[in-house]
């Protein structure tokens, strides 16, 4: 029982800016070291890691967790080899930090660039899912960073098992043991410490529910990396070709329901409503998704709900989905400026100039043409690994990998110039 919230998570701050100083002074080698041996304990302490998820799994039994939650909760064969799996990936990217940019020569006879470097010590506060525990180790470590973690009350036991084998995994590679700390109180208080720690934590990562990031939102000191919602929007231009939109329309609501970047909003161009929109009824109701349309799209085809101004900005999570009926591409993105989270906006269309209208103009952290929303991922975007999604524009957007876990500083050579 921890009677000082405040003075141990102090203390885990102290600690974690110590062990980021030397962490940062490292080469990627321990730091890849380190990955791979902690995939390696991982993989050693299955049985281990099964028996405390049990528990956590018995108690949210017991507590009246949904089935939902109960199984993102769950660590079984398979994603306990997933989590090494993933640390062994990790450890095989590029290492962003050191890397040397725009090296020029001024007039003066120095040269200026930049130099990418860790951010210092991160604090990730997240729900439910223990594996996140060593996804987030991991891109924190290979980015040179030091890391406090704050899991669910839910996976407590889950989490401090693998913290077990992240500890032996640093400390076999010579790497401080605290460059790695899991929070272990489920007390609230630990949260609102955390967060309010300008002097140890240089950023947030909030991975989890509206009413968590929400309350993050309100009461941190400390800068944030998050998204709120992912309201995402799919616009069908006049010009599309309607085979297409009904396939990236289908995919992006249906492929998976329970994501940030699941479609949520679909605005169809009136010149093609009429058309497409029962072709899309047809579809949607195989899956058994629930239509909620605006007046227009109800008048074209029977069976959707009506829907409520709420409807256009609520993020569904579930097989739903809004329909809309525009007037042209302003009309389209006027509706996307009014509801968007700023996640992620999608157009289909032939039309080139519409298409580099709606990249220009539309302000999300992530546009596409001619593609499904489910597409917006690190690992789809090549960037290996994400820590989340960033709806904010300072200091990462869209899909937080490896580099937005670091920011560069300028640097300067010189050969004993000086400002005349």
């Amino acid at each position: 029982m921890i009677e000082d919230v405040n003075a141990y998570m102090r203390g885990l701050g102290e600690a974690a800016r110590a062990a980021g100083r030397e962490l940062a002074a490292t080469e990627s080698g321990p730091r890849n070291a380190a990955l791979r041996a902690i995939a390696e304990r991982i993989r050693g302490a299955r049985e281990t890691l099964k028996t405390a998820n049990a528990k956590d799994i018995a108690a949210g039994e017991a507590a009246g967790l949904d089935a939902a939650l109960l199984d993102r909760l769950a660590l079984t064969d398979a994603r306990i080899e997933a989590m090494a799996e993933g640390l062994e990936q990790i450890a095989a990217l590029p290492d962003p930090v050191g890397a040397v940019t725009d090296l020029s020569p001024m007039p003066s006879g120095i040269r200026v660039g930049r130099m990418r470097v860790p951010l210092g010590v991160i604090g990730i506060i997240y729900e439910s899912r223990p594996n996140v525990t060593a996804d987030a180790a991991g891109l924190c470590l290979k980015s040179g960073n030091a890391c406090l973690l704050r899991g669910g009350s839910e996976a407590l036991h889950s989490n401090q098992a693998i913290a077990e084998c992240i500890i032996e995994g640093l400390v076999e590679a010579g790497l401080p043991r605290t460059a790695v700390q899991v929070v272990a109180t489920t007390d609230r208080a630990a949260v609102g410490s955390l967060i309010t720690m300008d002097d140890y934590v240089d950023v947030l990562v909030p991975r989890g529910g509206k009413g968590l990031i929400e309350r993050i939102m309100q009461e941190a000191t400390v800068p944030m990396i998050k998204h709120l919602d992912g309201i995402c929007h799919c616009y069908v231009d006049a010009a599309a070709d309607l085979e297409m939109a009904e396939r990236v329309v289908v995919n992006a609501k249906t492929q998976r329901y329970g994501t940030c970047n699941t479609l949520e909003t679909l605005l169809l161009d009136g010149d093609i409503a009429e058309e497409l929109l029962p072709r899309l009824k047809a579809r949607f109701d195989e899956f058994g998704v629930e239509l909620r349309g605006c007046e227009r799209s109800c008048a074209l085809v029977a069976g959707l709900t009506p829907a409520t101004d709420a409807d256009w900005d609520t993020e569904y999570l579930a097989p739903i989905l809004s329909v809309r009926v525009v007037d042209g591409i302003d009309a389209a993105m006027a509706h996307i400026a009014r509801h968007s989270s700023g996640h992620t906006e999608a157009i289909v269309t032939n039309h080139h100039a519409n298409a580099e209208r709606f990249l220009r103009e539309v302000d999300s952290s992530s546009v596409m043409v001619n593609a499904s929303t489910r597409f917006a991922d690190g690992f789809e975007y090549g960037l290996g690994a994400e820590i989340g999604i960033s709806t904010d524009k300072l200091h990462a957007r869209g899909p937080v990998g490896l580099e937005g876990l670091t920011t560069q500083k300028y640097i300067v050579l010189g050969e004993g110039h000086i400002r005349e």
